[in-house]
């Protein structure tokens, strides 16, 4: 099932996602519809929240259905590391239509769990250690706007209030 993408606005995505307890097959039938949704919005990656679901699973596939392998499914993710810098232009499904530069970490490890609950490590860099990044943020509550200038994101917020009274967001 393609879940509609929730957009920034919304106070699931600026609130701390619940933990997973429970591998089960409601578990897996999410993640299914998660990664169906991410590539009917054409990410590479999507947390829980991002389709109304305020736990912490994110969904991650920098190959865009490239490589079969490079699925990541994390559920319940801590970055335990992060190493080096990386500038480069960032976006979100949440928030549709604009883009900022952004810096982060290179080369990330991340900690989660996978579809049965065993613990697993996965380290990626550049795009791939920005997914991680990224997706970790929306399970704490946090949008990449929050790591541009307050100018750049006070811009943003003010032409999706225009865009909300138009009825257009």
């Amino acid at each position: 099932m393609i879940y509609p993408i929730v957009k920034y606005g919304d106070p699931v995505l600026e609130k701390p996602a619940a933990t997973i307890v429970q591998f089960d097959e409601d578990l897996k039938k999410l993640v299914e519809d998660m990664f169906e949704s991410m590539y009917a919005a054409h990410g590479v990656g999507l947390a829980a929240p991002q389709i109304g679901f305020s736990q912490r699973i994110a969904v991650v596939d920098v190959t865009f259905k490239e490589d079969p392998k490079a699925k990541l499914v994390l559920i319940n993710p801590e970055i335990i590391s992060k190493e080096g810098r990386q500038r480069g232009s960032e976006g979100c499904l949440s928030i549709p239509e604009f883009r900022e530069d952004v810096t982060r970490a290179k080369t990330v490890t991340i900690r989660a769990q996978d579809l049965t609950g065993k613990f697993f490590e996965h380290t990626g860099d550049d795009l791939l250690a920005r997914a991680f990044q990224h997706e970790t943020d929306h399970l704490h509550g946090k949008l990449y706007i929050s790591h541009i200038s307050a100018l750049k994101r006070d811009l943003i917020k003010r032409r999706i209030r225009k865009l909300v009274k138009a009825g257009e967001w």
